[in-house]
């Protein structure tokens, strides 16, 4: 199978992912990860936004802490449960602070809502944000190399990822995997389609195999067999289970960058340990 050619050092670029913290101490904690991450001088951190705007505060804060410390922050957006009008005050806040990269994706509705929403996708959200302001932003969206678990099919998948980019998306970060040629095949997959934009691997480093295992049945991100095999027979290891985590993932890592990955996005759970550890065995500060 052929891959895509390889980025030069300068094309490649990195970014962290937080959660926004619920708890004074979460919030002291996150400025000390978040310290220890900038010194990598990452493209930028982006902040999760909780189910139908439940952390809309927090991540706005979250945010704006990062900002405020000279990092470049991209909010993630969704609209469920929330009105047009709600959405294009919280774009143009943002704005106004002056963040120029935001993460679209459709997010998840709340419950009880029945489905009343203004908008349902992410392409719709995408156009939202172009028509109020224009190309201020870089947007990011989602995609899926091994199928969303809501996705028909994988031609479906595709599809409306390029309703995304045809809506204006600049790039996008991919759910984690650890199998590369599911990425590589997914990419090959999107330009057959006419998607030209850069598809960043998303990357999750692995520290807890119970917690890794819940939620990647719920996303639909596969374990390789002999992973599994290997994290179970660790039991409560977990210094064992976190150094074969940081082990296999620099690995992955390697092999993507290799291949013609155009960067990594690091979904560090609010820790720097890990992240900086496969960091440094990747020599990125060196390149």
């Amino acid at each position: 199978m052929s891959t895509t050619n390889k980025s030069s050092a300068t094309d490649t670029r990195f970014s962290f992912e937080f959660f926004p913290p619920k708890t004074d101490v979460g919030v002291q904690k996150l400025a000390l990860v978040h310290k220890q991450l900038a010194l990598l001088n990452p493209d930028f951190f982006s902040v999760t936004y909780g189910a139908g705007g439940s952390t809309r505060d927090g991540t706005r804060q979250a945010v704006l802490n990062i900002h405020n410390s000279g990092s470049n922050a991209a909010p993630h957006l969704s609209f469920g449960g929330s009105s047009e009008q709600e959405i294009v005050s919280l774009i143009n806040d943002y704005k106004s602070l002056g963040i120029n990269r935001l993460v679209a994706l459709r997010g998840d509705i709340p419950s009880g809502t029945g489905g009343t929403n203004s908008f349902y996708y992410a392409n719709e959200l995408i156009e939202l944000i172009r028509r109020h302001t224009g190309d201020h932003f870089h947007i990011e969206v989602a995609c899926y190399p091994e199928i969303h678990p809501k996705s028909d099919s994988f031609d479906s998948d595709i599809h409306y990822f390029k309703k995304k980019v045809d809506a204006g998306a600049n790039s996008a970060i991919t759910q984690y995997f650890y199998n590369p040629e599911a990425y590589f095949y997914y990419v090959e997959s999107a330009r057959a389609a006419g998607i030209e934009v850069p598809i960043v691997p998303g990357i999750m480093p692995i520290t807890n195999y119970t917690s890794l295992a819940r939620f990647s049945t719920n996303c639909g991100a596969e374990i390789p067999r002999w992973m599994r095999q290997r994290l179970q027979s660790y039991g409560d290891d977990t210094q064992s289970i976190q150094a074969f985590g940081i082990e296999v993932v620099t690995q992955l890592c390697e092999k993507l960058l290799e291949g013609g990955a155009p960067g990594l996005h690091f979904y560090t759970m609010n820790q720097d340990g890990p992240v900086s550890a496969i960091w440094n065995n990747l020599r990125l500060s060196e390149k």
